[in-house]
């Protein structure tokens, strides 16, 4: 692969992002955080490349968010100095890390129970403390603590280990369901000023929620990701149109064993096996109406039972993927295009990092 190449001229399997599509997507969603008042925080796991990352700051974002400490490093390691770490940190060879790691940058981790609290109590201290939000359960059935009144108890557990400070509360919401989480915040808030706390950061995250974010008033801060690339998901959510995607997957027909099915060469290697609700994997964009019906490691099985157009043996399809983030993950170098035409290869460089 080289700059100035077609595209099409590349061996499939290939994730190809389109220029011009993404510097959109930076910007916009950019603009609305400036228009509202709000800090915002993107997530590398989408992209998990630091020139991306580098080009969000520069678009005004503050700081990055990261989901594993193996992630944080790689972008410490690439000049980035605010971190977020969104994922409860256990073991001791993991805390060890994160004790270097907060040394080397500003870092902000999450808890939601107290096992999690005392482990950092163990290792952090009052020379070097370490900064911790409290993730709140606000509807989506995943991590955090279950009411505002938890909040506050574990808010006073950080408070009294003296190498531990409690900045703030942090939530991964459901989409569609700002009334709830502002109402979570606004009651968890009151009672922490009633305990004397003050909470310096109010994460709001998702891009299925970005652009409601104006809802919650009480966030300081919104935390996304795929919107840098979009995906099909998104564009169910009402987030984008199919134009925005910047991602796609371009892939060959290797096989037409029958007139209604064809077969590609881009299997769970590179498309996501993850549905999200959907019931194939991913959308053919010249062939909206064909069905991207099974997975397995180097083929994808497609259903053409109701495509009135079909393709054939050697043509080159792109595919919008179900889930941009995952994709990401599955491939060593990223291929960045404008007008079909590569303007630079990245590599992934945080690409495995699960620790």
């Amino acid at each position: 692969m080289s700059v100035g190449l077609s595209i099409h001229e590349l061996l499939t399997p290939v994730a190809v992002i389109d220029e011009t599509v993404m510097a959109t997507n930076i910007k916009v969603a950019q603009d609305y955080f400036d228009r509202i008042g709000r800090n915002f925080r993107p997530h590398i796991k989408t992209h998990k490349i630091p020139a991306l990352a580098a080009a969000q700051l520069a678009a005004g974002a503050r700081g990055i968010n990261c989901q594993k400490i193996s992630e944080a490093e790689v972008f410490a390691d690439a000049g980035f100095t605010d971190i977020l770490i969104t994922f409860n940190m256990l073991g001791n060879a993991r805390l060890n890390r994160l004790l270097a790691l907060n040394a080397k940058v500003d870092l902000q981790v999450v808890a939601d129970n107290p096992v999690v609290v005392d482990g950092l109590a163990a290792v952090f201290s009052r020379e070097q403390p370490l900064k911790i939000l409290v993730e709140c359960d606000t509807g989506a059935g995943r991590n955090g603590v279950q009411s505002p009144e938890e909040a506050v108890e574990l808010a006073k557990h950080i408070n009294a280990a003296p190498g531990l400070q409690f900045h703030g509360l942090m939530t991964y919401p459901r989409p569609s369901s700002e009334k709830d989480v502002e109402a979570f915040f606004a009651q968890t808030i009151k009672q922490l000023a009633a305990a004397g706390l003050d909470c310096p950061v109010v994460s709001h995250g998702g891009s299925p929620s970005l652009f409601d974010s104006d809802l919650v008033a009480s966030a300081t801060e919104h935390r996304a990701g795929t919107y840098i690339f979009n995906d099909r998901s998104m564009v169910r959510a009402g987030m984008c149109d199919f134009d925005d995607c910047a991602m796609h997957v371009l892939a060959t027909v290797v096989s037409r064993p029958t007139e209604t099915r064809a077969v590609l060469d881009a299997g769970s290697k590179a498309l996501t096996s993850d549905l999200l609700g959907f019931s194939d994997h991913g959308l053919m964009i010249d062939y909206p109406d064909a069905s991207i019906t099974s997975l397995s490691e180097e083929h994808a099985v497609v259903d053409l039972s109701k495509s009135s157009t079909k393709p054939e043996v050697g043509e080159r399809v792109r595919i919008i993927p179900n889930h941009t983030c995952v994709v990401s993950n599955l491939f060593d170098r990223m291929v960045f295009h404008r007008d079909g035409v590569v303007t630079r290869i990245e590599p992934v460089a945080a690409r495995g990092q699960v620790v």
